[in-house]
């Protein structure tokens, strides 16, 4: 009895042994491919910028006094128009410095008349002095005659001269080209010379854009600026992909002590008018080319706590995580300086679902609508 027992002890023993070496060579679990999109890095060379926002400015700005005195009689613009150097704005009551000029040119000719007749006086007067029919003292008064006479022409000259400026001044015309702004005056107001604006003139084209940058990055500026003109790009916030090009033609003499900043000037072509005085803009001052730099869209990147990596996708498909230092931004396109070669395939979208050395399923369609992207292409 106790060796049946045995016995069937020794077989149930033997069943599960086999059963537990079953189960040991079961094969383990495989986790199935990360669905992922991919695209290569590529190399090109790419500017070195610094980004800033800037306020636009005229290059000039005119305030239109009036230099006499009078009743607005006729304006010869609308408000917001174009103007060009010479075009009539305003003309001032002419008559009162009309009159004014006519006696000052009747005042220089009765002068002129007494010179003449000084004069004729003075030459009787030396074939006098010689044969003593008058003395030395009458004609050193003939003589002195003649030279009040000809400062009162002098005089004269200068009061037709300054009568002629002020009726002049009563034809008010623009001093350069620009856009006229809003009149500040009607027909029929009398305004008083050099006091109160009638109108504010700016020019538009070309146009200044000031901005700043910091202490730190004004040996990069001075340095950069020694190699030649550095190019500005100014994008408006509503038309970023539109952006404007200009040049840097002006830096200031000194830090302003509250900020630690310096101030910057780029003169932009403005013939559509696209830039606005008093509008803010960015700025980018391209400092300088890099060649050959490498780059990955912006959302390879991702972060860890031992910093940045990407996933590069190897030849046999499976993911291997990259540390790697990042760059500037250029566009949709981020510069890695280190950790990714020219050609490498990297992980765009799907990032998630990827296990460092696991293996990943490239999304064909979902690749190609990346590195479209990736590319600027619509």
């Amino acid at each position: 009895m106790n060796s049946i027992l045995v016995k069937a002890i020794a077989v149930i023993f033997w069943t599960l042994a086999l059963v537990g070496c079953e189960k040991a060579a079961a094969p383990a679990f495989q986790r199935p491919p990360a669905a992922v999109s991919v695209v290569a890095a590529v190399k090109q060379d790419v500017p070195v910028y610094l980004d800033a926002v800037g306020k636009v400015t005229a290059r000039e700005m005119v305030s239109i006094q009036p230099q006499v005195s009078g009743r607005i009689m006729e304006i010869h613009f609308t408000d917001g128009a174009d103007l060009k150097k010479g075009d009539a704005l305003f003309t001032i009551d002419p008559r009162p410095y009309q009159a004014q000029l006519d006696a000052a040119s009747g005042n220089l000719a009765q002068a002129g008349a007494a010179l003449d007749f000084a004069r004729i006086q003075l030459a009787r007067g030396e074939q006098l002095v010689e044969t003593k029919a008058i003395s030395q003292q009458e004609y050193d008064t003939r003589k002195n005659a003649v030279d009040v006479a000809e400062a009162q022409v002098q005089q004269g000259k200068a009061a037709v001269e300054n009568a002629g400026l002020n009726h002049q001044y009563c034809s008010i015309r623009s001093p350069i080209d620009g856009r006229a702004g809003r009149r500040l005056v009607d027909i029929g107001n009398v305004v008083t010379a050099n006091s109160g604006s009638l109108l504010t003139i700016q020019r538009l084209d070309p146009i200044y854009a000031d901005f700043t940058v910091t202490e730190n990055d004004l040996s990069a500026v001075q340095g950069n600026m020694r190699r030649g003109t550095l190019d500005v790009e100014v994008r408006l916030p509503d038309e970023p992909d539109s952006p404007l090009h200009g040049a840097l033609t002006f830096l200031d003499n000194a830090v302003q002590a509250g900020t630690g900043n310096v101030t910057l000037r780029a003169t932009i072509p403005n013939a559509d008018h696209r830039l606005w005085p008093g509008r803010f803009v960015k700025v980018r001052l391209v400092l300088s080319t890099l060649p050959g730099a490498v780059l990955v869209p912006a959302t390879a990147p991702q972060m860890s706590a031992r910093g940045q990596f990407v996933y590069v996708v190897k030849p046999d498909d499976t993911a291997e995580l990259r540390p790697v230092k990042t760059g500037q931004r250029q566009g949709e396109l981020v510069v890695i300086d280190q950790g990714v070669s020219s050609g490498e395939r990297v992980v765009v979208n799907g990032q998630l679902g990827v296990t460092p050395g696991g293996k990943v399923r490239e999304e064909p369609s979902a690749t190609a609508s990346a590195a479209k992207d990736a590319r600027g292409e619509s």
